[in-house]
């Protein structure tokens, strides 16, 4: 396997795909990622995606049927696992001793995962203690490639009533991550949940001994224990 990923050495474009792939059916759970669905996460046309799912496949990453579910190799899926490590490693490097608030990152950390040095990553791991989560709450991966991906509950799962703390967040966008900056939200950060309506899955929240109301669509993204 080592030789062949040397030798078929991919992109930074290909990386990101399998990265894509790995995080729709792992990590989200899609039951079917077809192309269409990687175009629409990905905001690029069928066509491009089409392209390089057949070039993927071609090099041995991607096992792929025309009209079919997209499932990443074993090859493909270290691959992936992988630049999900050196990302999560890197925002977390980033948020602990540079100044960068969650909300930046990522951004930095896309850039940062597609360094080939193995030995800087290991020295890296080690300099912060060897992490178990970044600073959105997801796993990081072992340097072995072990990676167990949790059993998460989203806020919107919760009733009325219970308490719980974040540990995570779905939607990683700026723009969310703002968002729960302002309303004080974030990492172990408690939630009491005072109403949930049925009318729309909107609910009334208790943060920081301040009461604020949410959509349903902001509970979904959101992941409690």
């Amino acid at each position: 396997m080592t030789n062949k990923i040397k030798k078929d050495r991919l992109t930074k474009n290909e990386e990101d795909y399998l990265k894509a792939i790995f995080y729709l059916t792992a990590e989200q759970q899609e039951e079917k990622v077809g192309t269409n669905k990687l175009a629409e996460f990905l905001e690029l046309s069928p066509a491009s995606v089409n392209s390089m799912v057949k070039k993927l496949k071609g090099k041995g990453f991607l096992n792929y049927e025309r009209y079919g579910k997209l499932e990443l190799s074993e090859d493909g899926f270290k691959i992936a696992v992988n630049l999900i490590r050196k990302h999560r490693l890197w925002e977390t490097f980033l948020y602990n001793h540079l100044n960068f608030g969650w909300d930046e990152v990522h951004e930095v950390a896309e850039q940062l995962e597609h360094i080939q040095s193995e030995k800087l990553m290991k020295e890296l791991d080690a300099f912060l203690g060897f992490p178990g989560t970044d600073p959105h709450g997801d796993v990081i991966p072992g340097a072995d490639g072990s990676y167990k991906i949790p059993v998460k509950k989203t806020l919107s799962e919760m009733t009325a009533g219970a308490v719980c703390k974040l540990v995570s967040v779905k939607d990683g966008s700026v723009q969310f991550l703002q968002y729960l900056t302002e309303l004080g939200l974030e990492l172990s950060a408690p939630i009491e949940i005072l109403e949930k309506r049925d009318f729309d899955g909107s609910m009334s929240l208790k943060v920081n001994n301040k009461r604020v109301n949410v959509s349903k669509k902001f509970t979904q993204n959101i992941y409690v224990i």
